[in-house]
Order: C-alpha cells, then sequence, then structure tokens
C-alpha cells in the first residue's frame, strides 16, 4: 500500500487513552484518568435537544453556527465580563478542541512556531503539529507556582514565533491566573505582535478567587478566547465549543470549518442554548462537588505526607509521586493495584515525576485510589 502520512504517523499517541484504553479491558479498576465530568448532561439541556431535533434542527448550520447561539454567547459575555462581544466575535466549533485547532489553523503556516506549557493539555501539541507548525514549550516551574513567567516567555519568542497558548484554569495542573498575569501576558503578546490562543474551557470551575478572561485585557485583537460547553454543563458528548476572537480572526476560522467539519452538530447548538439561558444551579452543584473533592483529595495526601499542586480551578490534582518515568509507574499502579492515573510525561517533559489524578470521580474511589497511589509511593 502507499506510505501513510509521516507527519500523523509520527504523532504520539495521548498516555491518558493509552491508559484509558487498558483500563477498560480491567475489572474492578478505580478509574481517575480521564477529564470527564462525573455528572450526566442536566435534564433541561437534554430535553431541549430533544424538542430541537423534533422541530426539525437536524440539519446543516452556518459554519459559524446559529446566529441565535451566537447572539446568546456574546450577551452572556457581557453579563460576565462587561466586553462588548457580538455575534460576528463568535465562532461556534465541534468542542473546545475545535475551537483550538480552529485557531491554531486560522494564524501559523507551516514552519512558524507555537509556545505551549510544560506541562500542559497534550492535544496543544498534537494541533500544533498537525499544522505543520514548530513546537515551543515554556517551562511551568514548581518555585514559580507553576504558573508561567511572562519574563521568561518573553526570551523564547523568536522570528517565527506566530502564537502562545495558555490554559487558566489549567489542565494538568489546576492552577487559575490572577488578574496582573494574564493581563501581563496579553500586553507582552501585543508588544511582540503574536496571536494569544487562550484556553479558558474550565471558566466557571474555579474554588478561590475568580476567573479572569484573557479578553477582557486585549487592546490588539490578538487574544482567541477558546471556550467550551464540555466541561460547565457536563457536555463532553455532545461536542460543542466556541471561540470569541476579532472579527478577522473568527471569519477565517468559520471559514476553516467547511473544509474540516462543515458546523458543529446543529442539535448540540440547541442544546447549548438551553445551557446557556437556563438554570445555572447545575453549574455551582457541580463546582462545589469538586471542590469537595479536591479538600478530600489533598487531605488524604496530606495523610501519608505526598507532595502536590493544590488547585484552585479545574477538577485535576498534580501530583509528585517521584518516580523516575511516570509513564511506567501509571502502567504499573493500574496493572498491580487497579488505579488508573494519567502519567505526568504526556503532558510535557516536566511531568516525568508526576502523575495527573481526575478529582471528577466519586468521593469513595478518590479516597480509596489516593491511598493505594500513597502506599506504593512510600513503598
Amino acid at each position: 500500500m502507499p506510505s501513510l502520512s509521516q507527519l500523523v504517523v509520527g504523532l504520539k499517541q495521548s498516555g491518558i487513552r493509552e491508559i484509558m484504553n487498558l483500563a477498560i479491558g480491567m475489572p474492578d479498576v478505580i478509574r481517575l484518568e480521564v477529564g470527564e465530568p462525573l455528572f450526566s448532561t442536566p435534564a433541561h439541556i437534554v430535553e431541549a435537544a430533544g424538542r430541537a431535533a423534533r422541530e426539525g434542527y437536524t440539519k446543516y448550520t452556518a459554519n459559524a453556527g446559529l446566529l441565535t447561539l451566537r447572539e446568546l454567547i456574546a450577551r452572556r459575555f457581557n453579563q460576565d465580563y462587561g466586553l462588548p462581544v457580538t455575534a460576528e466575535n463568535v465562532v461556534v466549533t465541534v468542542g473546545g478542541v475545535g475551537a483550538v485547532s480552529g485557531a491554531v489553523r486560522a494564524v501559523v503556516d507551516p514552519g512558524d512556531e507555537v509556545l505551549i506549557p510544560d506541562p500542559g493539555w497534550p492535544n496543544y501539541e498534537m494541533i500544533v503539529r498537525c499544522a505543520g507548525a514548530r513546537v515551543r514549550r515554556y517551562p511551568l516551574l514548581p518555585e514559580n507556582g507553576f504558573l508561567p513567567d511572562p519574563a521568561l516567555i518573553d526570551r523564547l519568542i523568536g522570528q517565527r514565533t506566530r502564537a502562545l497558548i495558555i490554559n487558566s484554569p489549567s489542565n494538568p495542573l489546576g492552577t487559575v491566573f490572577d488578574e496582573d498575569l494574564v493581563r501581563e501576558l496579553v500586553e507582552l503578546a501585543g508588544r511582540r505582535d503574536i496571536f494569544l490562543i487562550a484556553d479558558e474551557v474550565y471558566e466557571k470551575i474555579v474554588f478561590e478567587g475568580r476567573h479572569h478572561t484573557a479578553l477582557a485585557f486585549d487592546r490588539d485583537g490578538v487574544v482567541i478566547g477558546v471556550f467550551s460547553a464540555s466541561k460547565t454543563y457536563a457536555m463532553t458528548g455532545w461536542r460543542l465549543g466556541y471561540a470569541i476572537a476579532s472579527q478577522p480572526v473568527i471569519a477565517q476560522m468559520a471559514k476553516l470549518q467547511e473544509a474540516y467539519v462543515s458546523c458543529a452538530p446543529s442539535v448540540s447548538q440547541k442544546a447549548a442554548e438551553a445551557a446557556l439561558s437556563g438554570p445555572q444551579d447545575c453549574v455551582e452543584e457541580m463546582r462545589r462537588t469538586y471542590r469537595e473533592n479536591r479538600d478530600l483529595a489533598v487531605a488524604t495526601l496530606d495523610e501519608y505526607g505526598i507532595r502536590y499542586q493544590r488547585p484552585a480551578g479545574a477538577f485535576y490534582l498534580w501530583v509528585d509521586v517521584g518516580c523516575e518515568d511516570s509513564h511506567a509507574f501509571a502502567r504499573e499502579l493500574l496493572q498491580t493495584h487497579r488505579v488508573a492515573v494519567a502519567p505526568g510525561t504526556t503532558f510535557g517533559p516536566s511531568g516525568r515525576e508526576f502523575v495527573r489524578v481526575s478529582l471528577a470521580a466519586q468521593a469513595a474511589d478518590i479516597r480509596e485510589g489516593l491511598v493505594r497511589l500513597a502506599r506504593v509511593v512510600k513503598g
């Protein structure tokens, strides 16, 4: 047969998916590896989707998405952040991953460079490489609270750098950027004439303080904000995300949708309208549960003297297991102790001694899984 794309063949498989696939075939596994919300999609959202399907919302929409949904997203942003966003600033995508990949495709050419966090969501690397661009990692150091250092990032920007990706609240770290840091990163991007792709899909899952969107500080049209219904409304399978940016950027991202997906699923778009316009107590219930799980998890690790990064948002715990190879550690923990966690190395080279634990699980499973993990670490 003819040879396959060497670019695609050379992509690394996600370590999260590898552990997940192994865990699926094993009995009695405590599943703490996948970033899947603990909750089912709220009933009023499901009912709205069924009603929309019966009413005929089963066909293509505009590439950018339903105008009614884009207008609703714009209004929500005006309410939440006081930003003058209009429907022309919004493109609806196939999940948050569609928004990130569309943003990267819209702003880079082959051979350009994109700065991504280390550690950071592994899909960033895959998306950048699929666009024919080069990945350059900027470190998130423990001594800096695993937060980005704008001065260090400034030194890494080169002639071919086209974009900087940031993520707050962070997957896998759970860090939440304060207002000053977000402003400084946006100003850096504007000063250096690069795009800032701000992955903010966990914006509603913040335990202390509040979320600061990078879009609030954009004066130069350099910010592309990425959002999703997946985590906020437990809608991962509905594949519904969106991006907010300047009109020229959104126009290009909408055009790209024709090439790859045509449009986001129409029924999912109507479900998102119900999610955004309906009662928000479900969001608060989820956030409260994840915070309780966070508190239980850190208390358990404290009992055993295990080091970790205390998350202020999202639903992950970055745990220092002190190993030489977190990939091997995660496989052994699964095969011998029936606990599935994500190996830190899948998030970047700096994750060699860490694993990511999902807090989107039942409290009893989190407690038992971390006790087993701690006993392995302590020998």
